[in-house]
């Protein structure tokens, strides 16, 4: 479990994250949604110990997460940023190795290369693993990148906007990846995500940021509605039905 309490950050005179308390369930998808400078990323970033917080309490499974090592935190928690640059040339398979370095430092073990070769292949990535990264399409480095931190194999995983640069298949791929490794693995899996009906569909627990705080929150069901979502996004939504799942249009 993740335990936030009273967390907030500023940039100069502007507070983005503003006195923010949550729990985030264990063995769940929860999503982060909200307009553009909502707070969703800075919060996120906050969570992950990738950014300093100015104020507040973060607990992993009741620990402080200022209190961990580097490296013992990398084997509870992945994180994957919204703009992530590797300067060097590698392999796909190189990339995602890097996901095993908790454990094995460099040196990779039979072990380690066989979390390394499931994860290529959880992406569809196995025909191209030998490609190198500069020679991909923005959607191709971001599956290698989900990759990297699916065999990192930690308990939870945070994900700032996973399926930017995604087609519609790999963005419905990685979702139902996520989808399976909480269900089947029993992953906690936090994400920002800005397509709503991604959200809608597979997420258990939804969380609802606006100008830095939390406007509302619970499960997904209470939270796609026309009136919560009008105020969030401040736009009339209509929920449709599609075989059991609430369907945002906002299109017309």
């Amino acid at each position: 479990m993740v335990e936030v309490k009273n967390l907030s950050k500023n940039y100069g005179n502007k507070c983005v994250v503003d006195n923010v308390s949550l729990t985030i369930a264990k063995g769940k998808i929860t999503s982060f949604i909200g307009a553009n400078g909502a707070g969703k990323s800075t919060l996120l970033s906050m969570v992950s110990r990738l950014i300093p917080r100015d104020q507040g309490d973060v607990y992993l499974d009741g620990k402080e997460i200022k209190s961990y090592k580097n490296n013992d935190l990398a084997k509870m928690l992945s994180t994957l940023k919204q703009s992530n640059n590797v300067n060097i040339r590698i392999s796909i398979r190189d990339l995602v190795s890097f996901g095993r370095f908790p454990y094995s430092q460099g040196k990779l073990s039979k072990e380690d290369w066989r979390y390394v070769d499931e994860a290529i292949q959880y992406m569809e990535l196995s025909d191209m693993q030998e490609k190198f990264i500069d020679q991909l399409s923005g959607g191709q480095l971001q599956r290698a990148y989900i990759a990297m931190v699916i065999a990192q194999n930690t308990d939870y995983i945070l994900l700032d906007e996973p399926l930017n640069k995604l087609d519609m298949k790999h963005s419905v791929q990685i979702m139902k990846s996520l989808r399976k490794m909480v269900d089947e693995l029993g992953k906690t899996v936090v994400i920002v995500i800005h397509d709503i009906n991604f959200a809608s569909c597979y997420s258990d627990y939804i969380v609802a940021l606006k100008n830095g705080t939390i406007i509302k929150e619970g499960p997904t069901d209470e939270i796609i509605t026309s009136p919560v979502l009008k105020e969030v996004y401040e736009m009339d939504i209509q929920i449709e039905q599609v075989n059991g799942k609430k369907i945002c249009v906002f299109y017309t």
